[in-house]
Protein backbone atom coordinates (compact mmCIF):
# COMPACT_ATOMS: atom_id res chain seq x y z
CA UNK A 1 0.00 0.00 0.00
CA UNK A 2 3.02 2.67 0.90
CA UNK A 3 4.62 1.42 -2.12
CA UNK A 4 1.61 2.99 -3.87
CA UNK A 5 0.48 5.63 -2.12
CA UNK A 6 3.55 7.42 -1.36
CA UNK A 7 4.55 8.04 -5.23
CA UNK A 8 0.84 9.00 -5.56
CA UNK A 9 0.92 11.68 -3.11
CA UNK A 10 4.22 12.98 -4.05
CA UNK A 11 3.09 13.36 -8.33
CA UNK A 12 0.08 14.67 -6.60
CA UNK A 13 1.39 17.28 -4.18
CA UNK A 14 4.06 18.60 -6.86
CA UNK A 15 1.85 18.77 -9.74
CA UNK A 16 0.13 21.14 -7.58
CA UNK A 17 2.91 23.08 -6.69
CA UNK A 18 4.24 23.38 -9.64
CA UNK A 19 1.37 24.84 -11.51
CA UNK A 20 0.62 27.41 -8.86
CA UNK A 21 4.39 28.43 -8.63
CA UNK A 22 4.11 28.51 -12.30
CA UNK A 23 1.00 31.08 -12.10
CA UNK A 24 3.76 33.08 -9.55
CA UNK A 25 6.79 33.23 -12.38
CA UNK A 26 4.91 33.66 -15.30
CA UNK A 27 0.74 33.57 -15.30
CA UNK A 28 0.27 36.82 -12.43
CA UNK A 29 2.48 38.90 -14.06
CA UNK A 30 1.25 38.73 -17.30
CA UNK A 31 -2.19 38.99 -15.91
CA UNK A 32 -1.31 41.82 -13.64
CA UNK A 33 0.55 43.77 -16.73
CA UNK A 34 -2.69 43.69 -18.73
CA UNK A 35 -4.92 46.35 -19.33
CA UNK A 36 -8.60 46.01 -17.60
CA UNK A 37 -10.22 44.73 -20.74
CA UNK A 38 -7.79 42.47 -21.89
CA UNK A 39 -7.05 41.31 -18.08
CA UNK A 40 -10.69 40.24 -17.96
CA UNK A 41 -10.68 38.73 -20.88
CA UNK A 42 -7.23 36.29 -19.95
CA UNK A 43 -8.18 35.38 -16.57
CA UNK A 44 -11.55 34.43 -17.63
CA UNK A 45 -9.27 31.45 -20.42
CA UNK A 46 -6.76 30.94 -17.83
CA UNK A 47 -9.57 30.38 -14.69
CA UNK A 48 -11.11 27.39 -16.26
CA UNK A 49 -8.01 25.61 -17.66
CA UNK A 50 -6.81 23.60 -14.40
CA UNK A 51 -10.11 22.04 -13.75
CA UNK A 52 -10.44 19.58 -12.67
CA UNK A 53 -7.34 18.75 -12.60
CA UNK A 54 -5.71 20.85 -9.54
CA UNK A 55 -9.20 20.17 -6.85
CA UNK A 56 -8.40 16.39 -7.87
CA UNK A 57 -4.37 17.00 -7.03
CA UNK A 58 -5.05 19.12 -4.02
CA UNK A 59 -7.68 16.55 -2.47
CA UNK A 60 -5.78 13.90 -3.12
CA UNK A 61 -2.69 14.76 -1.66
CA UNK A 62 -4.69 15.51 1.56
CA UNK A 63 -6.54 12.51 1.86
CA UNK A 64 -3.54 10.93 0.55
CA UNK A 65 -1.25 12.56 3.59
CA UNK A 66 -4.46 11.69 5.79
CA UNK A 67 -3.79 8.08 4.80
CA UNK A 68 -0.13 8.35 5.31
CA UNK A 69 0.40 9.78 8.24
CA UNK A 70 -2.27 7.17 9.89
CA UNK A 71 -0.09 3.85 8.27
CA UNK A 72 3.35 4.94 7.90
CA UNK A 73 5.54 3.13 10.08
CA UNK A 74 7.88 6.13 11.50
CA UNK A 75 6.42 8.58 13.88
CA UNK A 76 8.68 11.48 11.99
CA UNK A 77 6.91 10.64 8.55
CA UNK A 78 3.67 10.98 10.25
CA UNK A 79 4.33 14.13 11.40
CA UNK A 80 5.05 15.31 8.17
CA UNK A 81 2.46 14.49 6.19
CA UNK A 82 0.29 15.50 8.79
CA UNK A 83 2.00 18.76 8.50
CA UNK A 84 1.47 18.23 4.63
CA UNK A 85 -1.67 17.01 5.09
CA UNK A 86 -2.88 20.49 6.88
CA UNK A 87 -0.78 23.18 4.66
CA UNK A 88 -2.74 21.41 1.32
CA UNK A 89 -5.76 22.39 3.15
CA UNK A 90 -5.12 25.27 3.74
CA UNK A 91 -4.10 25.98 0.38
CA UNK A 92 -7.77 24.42 -0.82
CA UNK A 93 -9.68 26.72 1.91
CA UNK A 94 -7.75 29.59 0.23
CA UNK A 95 -8.57 28.70 -3.27
CA UNK A 96 -12.32 27.83 -2.26
CA UNK A 97 -12.81 31.34 0.06
CA UNK A 98 -11.02 33.43 -1.87
CA UNK A 99 -9.81 32.36 -5.49
CA UNK A 100 -12.35 30.63 -6.80
CA UNK A 101 -14.75 33.64 -5.92
CA UNK A 102 -13.05 36.07 -7.90
CA UNK A 103 -12.60 33.62 -11.10
CA UNK A 104 -16.48 33.52 -10.91
CA UNK A 105 -17.11 37.14 -11.05
CA UNK A 106 -14.82 37.40 -13.49
CA UNK A 107 -16.25 34.73 -15.70
CA UNK A 108 -19.92 37.04 -15.84
CA UNK A 109 -17.81 40.21 -16.89
CA UNK A 110 -18.24 41.03 -20.63
CA UNK A 111 -15.08 42.30 -21.69
CA UNK A 112 -16.11 44.56 -23.96
CA UNK A 113 -19.16 46.09 -22.23
CA UNK A 114 -17.61 46.20 -18.49
CA UNK A 115 -19.98 47.54 -15.92
CA UNK A 116 -19.25 51.29 -13.68
CA UNK A 117 -17.89 50.79 -10.29
CA UNK A 118 -16.29 47.35 -9.86
CA UNK A 119 -12.69 48.20 -8.20
CA UNK A 120 -10.90 46.17 -10.84
CA UNK A 121 -7.35 46.64 -9.49
CA UNK A 122 -8.27 46.16 -6.37
CA UNK A 123 -9.74 42.64 -6.90
CA UNK A 124 -6.96 41.56 -9.68
CA UNK A 125 -4.29 42.56 -6.80
CA UNK A 126 -6.70 40.58 -3.91
CA UNK A 127 -6.78 37.49 -6.19
CA UNK A 128 -2.81 37.76 -6.93
CA UNK A 129 -1.92 37.98 -3.22
CA UNK A 130 -4.07 35.47 -2.27
CA UNK A 131 -2.58 33.16 -5.30
CA UNK A 132 0.61 33.56 -3.63
CA UNK A 133 -0.06 32.92 -0.42
CA UNK A 134 -1.66 29.47 -1.47
CA UNK A 135 2.02 28.91 -3.59
CA UNK A 136 3.98 28.93 -0.66
CA UNK A 137 1.60 26.52 1.08
CA UNK A 138 1.61 24.44 -1.65
CA UNK A 139 5.18 24.10 -2.17
CA UNK A 140 5.30 23.81 1.39
CA UNK A 141 3.09 20.76 1.61
CA UNK A 142 5.11 19.06 -0.90
CA UNK A 143 8.72 20.28 0.97
CA UNK A 144 6.65 18.30 3.78
CA UNK A 145 6.10 15.15 1.53
CA UNK A 146 9.67 15.19 0.77
CA UNK A 147 10.70 15.18 4.85
CA UNK A 148 7.94 12.42 5.52
CA UNK A 149 9.96 10.32 3.03
CA UNK A 150 13.07 11.36 3.68
CA UNK A 151 11.98 10.34 6.90
CA UNK A 152 11.33 6.69 6.01
CA UNK A 153 14.72 6.26 3.70
CA UNK A 154 15.88 5.78 7.44
CA UNK A 155 13.92 2.60 7.45
CA UNK A 156 15.31 1.42 3.44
Amino acid sequence: MLAVLIPLVLLMSGLSAGVLLGTQLGGFPLLAALPTDRYVHAHAFFATRYDPFMPICFVGTVVGDIALAVLAPEAAASGFYIVGAVLALATVTISLVKNVPTNKWVQTLDPENLPEGPDYEGKRADWGRWNRNRSYLAVAALVANCAALAALAVLI
